[in-house]
């Protein structure tokens, strides 16, 4: 009997120490779950959060980032993506909640409200992250530009222009100016400043972009 239990003991040794191996799906998911905690810190805090913070935060290890993801910086192209992606969303259902003729207004009012200021963890990634993206390696910057051009695409539809590349040149100033825009009203602790920031912003743009 002796000898049995120690080879058990030896055997349940053996395999307890095995790696252990999870389905597709589980990568999947849990690729999701730091893409999307990625997208909301790097929005909220900027793209210097460490990855053993962040994977600390998800209760997964630091060495296990690297099933994932080649590097860093792909991390923050895919939460990139993400966050834009989110943006589109949010544009979107504004634009489809619009009255006819009114759907310029409708972005403009989202974009600008108090809400997306006050936001930023799920707010447009260009209000928050531009400044560091300018500083990022090419890749990321890259698929800043090319998310930035498709939220554009969007918006220049509903913007006044007789051509359609001028309808798209001036939706990307919109677009900067208010993402420009918010970021200002998010750096300043006067609530009132900035309500009348916001405020006067939706007008000036609304009047001067809209059909």
């Amino acid at each position: 009997m002796g000898p049995f239990v120690k080879s058990s003991n030896a055997i349940r040794l053996r395999v307890s120490s095995l790696p252990v191996r999870y389905s597709p799906e589980h990568k999947q998911e849990t690729r999701e779950r730091i893409v999307h905690a990625a997208s909301r810190r790097f929005r909220k805090g900027g793209a210097g959060v460490g990855i053993g913070q962040l994977m600390k935060s998800l209760k997964l290890t630091h060495g296990g980032f690297y099933r994932h993801f080649d590097s860093k910086d792909d991390l923050v192209v895919a939460a990139l993506s993400a966050g834009f992606d989110e943006t589109r969303s949010k544009l979107n259902t504004a634009i489809a909640n619009a009255k006819p003729e009114h759907e310029l207004e409708a972005i403009v009012t989202y974009y600008l409200s108090e809400q997306h200021c006050h936001d930023a963890a799920s707010g447009c990634p260009v209000a928050s992250l531009a400044a560091e993206v300018a500083r990022q390696p090419h890749a990321v910057r890259a698929a800043f530009e090319k998310a930035m051009s498709s939220m554009a695409a969007i918006v220049s539809k509903y913007v006044r222009g007789a051509t359609e590349e001028e309808r798209r040149r001036k939706a990307g100033v919109l677009m900067t100016g208010m993402s420009g825009t918010l970021a200002v009203a998010r750096a300043l602790s006067d609530e009132q400043m900035r309500r009348n920031l916001l405020a006067t912003a939706r007008a000036t743009y609304i009047e001067a972009f809209a059909r």
